[in-house]
């Protein structure tokens, strides 16, 4: 069974970190582009990083650049979206995601029906 689970989210205060993972099962990461999407359920879905197959380049969407970082641990077959400085305007569900399309990183980052396959989400919540 192909399937990807999302785990990490919690409540921070504003300034705080967390690490979300994302750990693949059915398939292997390091073959997909995967990508973190926010949003809220049922609701249009927000590309927040990216990372592409093969040579894990990555793309992050401006309102969190210097402040998130995406990798890929390919030996636990997992993605991981470290998340620092964190602000009110984060609190998300945080999805993420995988997609065996080839097209330019930024482009797969900004379009959520590229994707194969979706994980369940995991809840952020930035607040004082």
């Amino acid at each position: 069974q192909l399937q990807l689970v999302e785990s990490g989210g919690d409540l921070v205060q504003p300034g705080g970190s967390l690490r979300l993972s994302c750990a693949a099962s059915g398939f292997t990461l390091e073959d997909y582009a995967i990508g973190w999407f926010r949003g809220a359920p049922g609701k249009v879905r927000e590309g927040v990083s990216c990372i592409s197959r093969g040579d894990a380049s990555t793309y992050y969407v401006d309102s969190v650049k210097g402040r998130f970082t995406i990798s890929r641990d390919n030996a636990k077959n997992t993605v991981y979206l470290q998340m620092n400085s964190l602000e009110p305007e984060d609190t998300a569900v945080y999805y993420c995601a995988a997609t065996s399309n080839i097209l330019a990183l930024f482009r797969i980052c900004e379009s959520p029906s590229l994707y194969n396959f979706w994980g369940q989400g995991t809840q952020v919540t930035v607040s004082s």
